[in-house]
Formats: C-alpha cells, sequence, structure tokens
C-alpha cells in the first residue's frame, strides 16, 4: 500500500517536534516535582483547555486522581470543563468567557495551580481563567502553541509548542503530561522514601537511648 506524503509526513512533523521539545524536559520535571508538593500537602490542580486541548487537560487530572504507573494515593485535581451543569449555565447566564474564571474563583485557593492548555495561546476564555487565578494567589502554567501568545504572556510558566500544525502540537502536549506525571511520581516516591529513612533513624536512635 502506498503511504501519501501527507500522511507519513505527519510523522516526521511530530518527530521534528518532539526533538525540539526534549530541550524542556527540565521544566516539565519542575512542574511535576512543585504538584507533588502542592498536591501533597493538600493543595489543589484545576486544569482547562477547549476542543482537543480538553481532552489532554482531563487526561492530566486523570491521571493524578486515578494513577498514572504504580499505585497510589489519589490526589485532588479538578478538569473545569468537565462540569458541563457548570460550564453551560455560566456560559448561559455570564457569558462563554466566564465559563472556567468564575469555576477558578469558586474553587481555587491561594497555592494551588492552574493548568491552561491551548494551541493558538489565545482562547478568551483561557485568558480569563489566568487572570482570575493571579488575582486568588493561584499559580498559572500554560501549554501552548507556538511563542509568543496572549496565554504565554499572562501565565506564570508556559512551555510552547514550536510546531506548524494543530495535532502535533496536541500530542506534543501530550507527551508533556505523561512527562509531569512520571516527575509527578518520582518526586511522590523520593519524599516517601526520606521519611521512611528518616523513620529509621528515629528508631534507631530510641534504641540507643535505652
Amino acid at each position: 500500500m502506498t503511504v501519501h506524503p501527507p500522511v507519513a509526513g505527519h510523522c516526521d512533523e511530530l518527530q521534528a517536534a518532539l526533538t525540539a521539545f526534549r530541550a524542556s524536559a527540565h521544566v516539565t520535571q519542575r512542574w511535576g516535582e512543585r504538584l507533588a508538593a502542592v498536591l501533597g500537602g493538600g493543595g489543589r490542580l484545576l486544569a482547562a483547555g477547549n476542543g482537543g486541548s480538553a481532552a489532554q487537560a482531563q487526561h492530566l487530572t486523570a491521571e493524578l486522581v486515578g494513577r498514572y504507573r504504580d499505585d497510589r494515593p489519589p490526589f485532588s485535581a479538578i478538569a473545569l470543563h468537565a462540569d458541563t451543569s457548570s460550564t453551560t449555565a455560566i456560559a448561559n447566564d455570564y457569558g462563554v468567557d466566564e465559563v472556567f474564571a468564575r469555576q477558578v474563583r469558586a474553587h481555587g485557593r491561594r497555592g494551588d495551580v492552574l493548568m491552561l492548555l491551548s494551541t493558538s495561546g489565545a482562547s478568551a476564555n483561557l485568558l480569563s481563567a489566568a487572570d482570575a487565578a493571579r488575582s486568588a494567589g493561584v499559580r498559572v502554567w500554560a501549554l501552548t502553541g507556538c511563542a509568543p501568545n496572549p496565554l504565554m504572556a499572562g501565565s506564570d510558566e508556559s512551555l510552547c509548542v514550536d510546531a506548524p500544525a494543530t495535532a502535533t502540537v496536541q500530542e506534543i502536549h501530550l507527551v508533556a503530561v505523561h512527562m509531569i506525571c512520571a516527575a509527578f511520581d518520582a518526586a511522590l516516591e523520593r519524599g516517601a522514601r526520606g521519611a521512611r529513612t528518616a523513620r529509621g533513624a528515629g528508631r534507631a536512635a530510641q534504641r540507643k537511648r535505652r
């Protein structure tokens, strides 16, 4: 069977984008480690996107409430677009631009994290959510397409995928989600090992005192 250039070319575009994105691995690691500290301390992750980006945001929250690879406790993570009753009511009463911002004001607490995913980096409802989050003391991270873009400018930190096709940007965003989850789990495991070591040292000290 002949594979037409636009079909095979999709793999070529993805490979080029992934190679470039690998240089951002340190950012995904930092985000995962920070999430482990925030969620492990009782904080919450809020996430949102539109269309395919909504699916990616929900994928991230599912990995945290459920699990990524190995079994571990659940952590608080909410995909704001998944509450259809709230989003449709807010859109009807306050306008589409408020569908995420109003939920951020309801659920976000100082020290929490808001993750916003957008291939364009220009969605008005995500920009409003970023503004609401910063006002509430919630840290804003953005996964976007090519830089510069408005969402990148309106966030505390951003990861921008340099790729010409929306589909490729979305695929790299999924890679980033998994990288963040891997860093999150690794940070939790390091913390658990450290706690076990400290308990062991404490018990040894008690035995010596006896």
